[in-house]
């Protein structure tokens, strides 16, 4: 017996950009990310550029975690080794469940296209368990 077919369902998604230097002019990324979002079919409900700074960023995720009109998170940036990154680190706290093996699937496909330097990215992501 074959996978069943799942029919597509739209998402409401938070972006959030971490970075000391990005403003809505130079977001390159988090702009990416809400045209890939918004061409996949999904809503983007909101999006924010905050500082490199754990208690912040954790702030800012843990009030679209309680939203009941968000139903994903998309962050970029803060995830070197830099002394100023710290997404995983303000992150993992709120997680319920994380997705074993999305960081490793993360630098695979990116290792097609920067190399080694995708060794750089400590990805991680996270399920809320389904209530």
């Amino acid at each position: 017996m074959g996978h069943a077919e799942s029919k597509f369902q739209a998402a409401n998604i938070a972006v959030l950009t971490v970075s000391d230097t990005r403003t809505e002019e130079n977001d390159t990324s988090g702009g990416y990310l809400v045209e890939q979002a918004k061409e996949a079919g999904h809503k983007v409900v909101d999006k924010k550029i905050v500082i490199d700074d754990m208690y912040k960023i954790r702030a800012i995720v843990s009030q679209w975690i309680a939203d009941e009109d968000v139903q994903a998170v998309m962050i970029t940036g803060g995830t070197g080794f830099t002394s100023r990154d710290s997404t995983p680190e303000a992150l993992k706290p709120l997680f319920d469940k994380e997705v074993e093996g999305f960081g490793e699937l993360f630098r695979m496909v990116s290792y097609e296209e920067i190399g080694t330097s995708t060794i750089q990215s400590r990805a991680v992501a996270a399920l809320p368990i389904i209530r």
